[in-house]
């Protein structure tokens, strides 16, 4: 059970990481440089993660999902149909890492505490509640015009 939580973990982190992504190469706005610079803290955080979330899979003894299909497979992030204003594209971007709270919370349930603690310290950074608040703020300030 637990493997299975990790690997749709690692899943919807790859999913997240390539949205952000995704979003820092079409932003626009006259604010432009500050969210694109913003889109990158948060992808790169992401990617780290993913990384982190795998390696920790491989010291269970179990192979991490690594095809774009099996990803897609276990993520529930779903792709944009089409390039979201600059508001959206933030308000889109705090709806995983919510659900990602709650799913690892449930992972932490299946942990011994020294488990939890250094899987915590490995991918915490991309999950962190203050990136999630400064997210949720920005998407509120933007004006779309």
């Amino acid at each position: 059970m637990l493997i299975e939580l990790l690997k749709k973990l690692q899943a919807d982190t790859f999913a997240y990481y390539a949205k952000a992504h995704y979003y820092h190469w079409n932003v626009e706005g006259k604010d432009f440089y500050q969210y694109h610079k913003l889109l990158e803290k948060i992808y790169t955080d992401a990617y780290e993660a993913v990384d982190d979330i795998a390696e920790h899979i491989r010291q269970m003894d179990n192979f991490a999902p690594g095809s774009l299909a099996r990803m897609v497979e276990l993520s529930e992030i779903k792709e944009d149909p089409q390039i979201p204003n600059t508001k959206k594209m933030f308000q889109n971007l705090t709806e995983p890492t919510k659900y990602d709270y709650e799913l690892l919370k449930i992972i932490f349930r299946y942990m011994t505490e020294e488990e939890r603690d250094e899987f915590r310290m490995k991918i915490i950074k991309s999950f962190s509640y203050n990136d999630l608040q400064a997210i949720q703020e920005l998407a509120k300030s933007i004006v779309v015009i």
